[in-house]
């Protein structure tokens, strides 16, 4: 498993957001790199972002493509993109960052 997992919920639907593309990057400078991508399976989760990758202290930035998703369900949205952006202190540490999601709001929090 990944060193940074995701695990979306469609509060909207009541269920998990299955089939939503996520990226992983890494703040250098200014600019992001990316370090891995995938999407969410039937149970809304997103386990494999990093493969090899090594956590280092920094900012990282995970990307929802909500757009397409909400596409996919024929479902009017307004966040076609949704970043969330945290800092790393403890790079041995594992980080779940959540995400609820509807088509006009989103809210997130540190799991575990």
């Amino acid at each position: 498993m990944s060193a940074i997992t995701t695990h979306v919920l469609d509060t909207s639907r009541g269920r998990p957001a299955s089939g939503l593309r996520v990226e992983l990057q890494f703040r250098s400078g200014t600019d992001w790199k990316p370090l891995g991508s995938g999407v969410t399976d039937a149970n809304g989760r997103c386990g494999s972002l990093m493969g090899d990758e090594k956590l280092q202290p920094g900012g990282y930035r995970l990307l929802f493509d909500a757009g397409s998703y909400f596409k996919d369900q024929r479902t009017e949205t307004f966040y076609s993109e949704i970043p969330i952006v945290f800092e790393i202190a403890r790079p041995e540490a594992h980080y779940h960052v959540p995400l609820l999601i509807s088509p006009f709001g989103y809210s997130t929090y540190r799991g575990s």
